[in-house]
This record gives structure tokens, C-alpha cells and sequence, in this order.
């Protein structure tokens, strides 16, 4: 939405962003991921995942940048994602930056891990997994039909663990919130589609979004 609303505005949507984050402050959150959220350090993560995939430089034909952000429990992650999509609709992922700050890092390569997994979990999902029910019943039994994605298929996981000094936090639900909004931008980025329904599976190649 805010991509739509950069668009709608003429501005550039990580610039929009950082211009409703505003300065950097605590504000009270009292709904899921409160009580505090950081404007500043959502700010921080947004341009270093912005800092590392370049954004903002010319780019092929065919490709886009898509850009997001999350914040739960104390901790702040970025997306930004390149990807190429083909005349025919063929979606490749060409690069995938995840910016994080979770304060003190006590493990760097735990949570380094964990972001990778995360990641590639948001992926997988926002790409093809879904769940139909026919007559009452779940059509889907294993991964022939749930299409978990494929090593062949998974692009590298570039995580950048900002130098932080708040306290540590935790690690477990925000590497993958932002994925999803990251990709369908880098989409509409790279061929003016915007799709609005998950999984993205094969609508690029359809008429109709």
C-alpha cells in the first residue's frame, strides 16, 4: 500500500517512508509488538538494506527493486529484493538483502541463520504455498501439491546485523513479514503489475493480476 501511495504522490517509496518515520523517537505500541517502537531504527533498517542492494541506480529492463520493512518485541528488519521478470512472465530472484537490528547481537551466526531461514520461509510462501479446501476437504496432502521452494530456486540470503547498542533482543518472528510486501514491490517495479494476492505462483503469466 504505501508503494501505491508513493506512486499515487510522485515520490519514491523508500523516501516516503523515511519521511513518515520522521525524526527518530520511541513512540507508545500498544497493539502486537509493543509496547515501543523505534521510529529511528525502522529508519536505520530501511537504509541499510537500501545502502546494500543499491538502490536507486539504473537498473536492466525487466528488473525492479521492492522495499519493506517489520518491527515486533523490540527487534527491526528490512527487505529489499531485485528481481527480473521475463516478457512472458518468468519471475527469477536476483539479489535478496535482509537489514536487521535486534540490539546486541549475542549470537551472530545464530541470527544470522535464522534470517536466512526466515527469509527463504517468506519466500517460499509468498510464492507458492497455499492452502484450497474442495467440498470441506484440505486438497493438499504433502509437498508435491504444497511446493515448498527448491535449493535450485532459493536465492542467496545477504544478512546485514546492524552494530547496535539497545538491549538483545529476540529473533524469531521478523525475518519474515517483510518478505512478501518486498517481493510483490519488486514486482510492480519490474512490470507495472500489482499483484494482490498470495501466492504469486503463475498470475505473472497470466492476463489478468
Amino acid at each position: 500500500m504505501l508503494d501505491d501511495v508513493a506512486l499515487a504522490a510522485g515520490q519514491d517509496p523508500l523516501a516516503l517512508r523515511l519521511s513518515l518515520l520522521g525524526a527518530p523517537r520511541e513512540l507508545d505500541y500498544r497493539d502486537h509488538g509493543g509496547p515501543k517502537v523505534h521510529t529511528g531504527r525502522i529508519a536505520g533498517v530501511l537504509r541499510d538494506a537500501a545502502r546494500l542492494i543499491d538502490y536507486g541506480r539504473k537498473l536492466p529492463a525487466g528488473h525492479g527493486i521492492g522495499l519493506a520493512s517489520h518491527f515486533t518485541h523490540g527487534g527491526y528488519a528490512a527487505h529489499a529484493i531485485e528481481v527480473a521478470v521475463a516478457p512472458e512472465g518468468e519471475l527469477s530472484i536476483v539479489r535478496c538483502v535482509c537489514a536487521v537490528d535486534v540490539g546486541m547481537v549475542v549470537n551472530p551466526l545464530g541470527a544470522e541463520a535464522q534470517f536466512m531461514g526466515a527469509t527463504l520461509n517468506g519466500l517460499s510462501m509468498a510464492l507458492n504455498l497455499q492452502i484450497t479446501v474442495n467440498e470441506g476437504r484440505i486438497e493438499q496432502s504433502n509437498f508435491p501439491d504444497y511446493p515448498l521452494l527448491r535449493m535450485a530456486q532459493a536465492p542467496e540470503v545477504e544478512v546485514h546485523l546492524s552494530d547496535s547498542r539497545f538491549p538483545p533482543t529476540g529473533v524469531g518472528e521478523i525475518g519474515i513479514p517483510p518478505v512478501a510486501p518486498a517481493l510483490v514491490n519488486a514486482i510492480h517495479a519490474a512490470s507495472g503489475r500489482r499483484l494482490r494476492r498470495l501466492p504469486v505462483g503463475a498470475q505473472l503469466k497470466s492476463q489478468k493480476a
